[in-house]
């Protein structure tokens, strides 16, 4: 008889709680507005970090995508290896999935570290060249760089195009 009764509460609870949740969604409004790089933007800004690069005498190729991990641009210097496209796309989506550079995420993530277990996402990319792009808060991109000599190197050319469009991406 307690089992019964006990079951009985828990059920009754487990409802109004459910009905509380629906209530709450129903509140929310059916759309929502987001923002996103232009495409010019977003080409001024693979431009910008690629020329960056160039200047310190690195090939590279360059991956802008959306704030869904969408690509948007990606640009190849001539002499840039056939693995830093798809590379550099691997950064930028990184960069915004985990809504942290990935130059810090390779920190956070070495063996050992509580994040470690995020190198093993399918797709996920913990070396230095991914940034998130924000404008006003909001991810509105992510840039990946890869061919530099080195991670950082790949993060400062990136760091690099975001500058060069801030003014650009300020509301």
């Amino acid at each position: 008889m307690l089992k019964r009764l006990i079951l009985c509460v828990a059920l009754c609870v487990a409802t109004v709680s459910a009905l509380g949740v629906q209530g709450a969604v129903a509140e929310e409004p059916a759309l929502v507005t987001f923002k996103v790089l232009n495409p010019s933007v977003a080409l001024d800004l693979a431009q910008a970090a690629l020329e960056n690069c160039r200047k310190s005498g690195f090939q590279v190729a360059v991956s802008v995508v959306d704030r869904f991990g969408t690509p948007q641009v990606l640009l190849r210097d001539r002499f840039a290896g056939p693995h830093t496209p798809e590379t550099a796309r691997r950064k930028a989506w990184t960069a915004i999935s985990f809504r942290t550079d990935t130059l810090e995420l390779s920190k956070l993530s070495l063996a050992g570290q509580a994040q470690s277990g995020v190198r093993f996402v399918e797709g996920a990319l913990m070396i230095g060249g991914g940034i998130p792009v924000e404008a006003e808060g909001s991810i509105v991109a992510g840039i990946g760089i890869s061919g530099a000599p080195g991670g950082a190197a790949d993060d400062a050319c990136a760091r690099a195009g975001i500058e060069a469009v801030a003014d650009k991406i300020a509301f």
